[in-house]
């Protein structure tokens, strides 16, 4: 049964404003993104009055999910700071995984400019743990880690997916989360077309396919569909895509994280409880300025850096095996020496990795014997040893 915007509108129009308004004319919601039966939207507020309408989304998202043929919802309560006004007080999660106060940027007409990274984090001395990184543990995930790239192009996804399944063949239960939601490419590298279900207590499950756990925001809207997200709206689709899905025991979750530095990643790395962090860059000047960048993001966090990856880090042709450093060679590992933090290898761009992947079967499934997932499992292997290190030093 196909679900229109006028079903969820009218389902909308029984939901009241904490004034008493109708959500529906309250002047709040943004597009309304109904695909295949999931339902996609933001409730755009005032940071001062955030608290208060935390239960309108609430019965906002119930009144959705309880329309025929709705199979999922994900309603994303943004919150905007007047200009002039007191900084909101900082976002917190409940045990739910809903966001709490205001995420900086509203998402629509209204929007009034991101906030500081400051105003998401309460303060604290040096080296002090936070309750909310406390409260943002997964249940059943001993780790998350995230791979991030300071620009996007340089291969991150397909990286991050097949250093998954490098930790899989290393014996590990491995999950993999698609969080670049400016780009979804996980939906197109493995393959997936089928729609995630919901289990008994409403939460999504994870496609399983090569052995992982897999989840990306591209199962939820269509590929050609254009979503425009704002940071706060940005955090609160990633806290449901964690805590919103049945994840099961996982010995690691691997986030594949939207590209770039800016407050929507910081924000990310702040409010996820990740226990390390690899950077991917190719070995030109320009992307390791970036790659610099994505470094510093995660020192300013205090998320580990587990290391650097430098991909297409050469050319060897498959006819006459010249090798060719189209891209120059050897800069990330010198960065790497330069910065202090490991240097993970050398992925090399080959036609096997490109092809694979836009067949939907990763090299490290198509050829699991081969040079190119030796590769990838060795990386994992350094990764794999890297994190045990982080989660005993805690």
């Amino acid at each position: 049964m196909s679900v229109s915007q006028q079903q969820v509108l009218d389902g909308l129009a029984k939901v009241t404003s904490p004034r008493g308004v109708p959500l529906i004319h309250a002047n709040v919601l943004s597009e309304i993104v109904v695909t295949d039966g999931k339902v996609l939207f933001s409730i755009n507020v005032d940071a001062a009055e955030a608290r208060a309408w935390e239960s309108v989304r609430a019965q906002a998202e119930a009144a959705v999910r309880a329309i025929p043929g709705v199979t999922g919802a994900m309603v994303a309560l943004t919150a905007e700071r007047k200009p002039g006004s007191a900084p909101a007080a900082p976002q917190r999660h409940d045990h739910a995984g809903h966001s709490h106060g205001p995420g900086g940027h509203g998402h629509g007409p209204q929007g009034g400019g991101v906030q500081p990274v400051s105003a998401h984090r309460p303060h604290q001395p040096p080296g002090a743990t936070s309750a909310m990184s406390k409260q943002a543990e997964i249940p059943g995930v001993k780790a998350i880690i995230a791979v991030a790239s300071g620009k996007g192009g340089v291969g991150k996804s397909t990286t991050a997916l097949n250093l998954a399944l490098g930790l899989r063949d290393l014996g590990l239960k491995v999950g993999l989360l698609d969080a670049d939601i400016y780009g979804p490419s996980v939906p197109r590298l493995t393959g997936i077309n089928e729609k995630p279900v919901l289990d008994d207590n409403r939460k999504m499950i994870p496609i399983e396919r090569f052995g992982l756990s897999i989840m990306s925001i591209g199962f939820l809207v269509e590929e050609e569909t254009a979503m425009i997200w704002r940071g706060p709206m940005v955090m609160s689709a990633i806290t449901q895509m964690l805590r919103d899905v049945a994840w099961g025991t996982l010995d690691v979750l691997v986030v594949d994280m939207p590209p770039g530095t800016g407050d929507a990643q910081l924000t990310l790395a702040q409010n996820v409880p990740l226990k390390g962090a690899v950077i991917v860059s190719t070995p030109q000047d320009l992307a390791l300025i970036d790659a610099r960048r994505g470094l510093a993001m995660f020192t300013k966090v205090n998320v580990p850096v587990l290391g650097i990856i430098e991909n297409m880090s050469y050319f060897q042709c498959p006819e006459c095996g010249t090798r060719s450093d189209i891209f120059g060679h050897g800069g990330a590992r010198h960065e790497a020496e330069r910065l202090k933090v490991p240097f993970l290898g050398e992925v090399p761009l080959h036609m096997s990795i490109r092809a694979m992947s836009d067949a939907g079967t990763p090299v490290v499934v198509s050829e699991p014997n081969g040079p190119h997932a030796a590769i990838y499992r060795a990386i994992g292997t350094q990764i794999r040893d890297r994190l045990q290190a982080v989660i005993a030093a805690a």
